[in-house]
């Protein structure tokens, strides 16, 4: 299966519905912001366990789209039937004007 990459304005409407947000960055990136209620799992501690998430679309993210797009096939093997890339990563995410959690 192909992950396929979606804009920041898919990915808030796929959140709204119950989508599962999974931030692939390191703790200590974290504090600069995330997205309300995602989960963290660190592509340095990925491990081949699907991502729970009830049927529910999982959209994978990290700083700038990079690390999500590098790793795809790691990502697309634990992100369920039709796992997703938010394009721009939490920086695409804030430039569209969407909220994040600081701290």
């Amino acid at each position: 299966m192909k992950i396929v990459t979606i804009t920041p304005q898919e990915a808030k409407a796929l959140v709204d519905q119950g989508a599962v947000l999974v931030d692939v960055r390191e703790p200590g990136e974290r504090a600069s912001g995330c997205i309300a209620n995602d989960r963290n799992l660190p592509l340095s501690r990925l491990t081949p366990v699907p991502v729970e998430s009830n049927g529910k679309p999982v959209i994978f993210y990290c700083a700038s789209g990079a690390r999500t797009r590098m790793n795809a096939s790691a990502l697309d093997a634990i992100g369920g039937p039709e796992p997703k890339i938010l394009a721009g990563g939490i920086m695409g995410w804030v430039q569209a004007g969407l909220p994040v959690v600081r701290g």
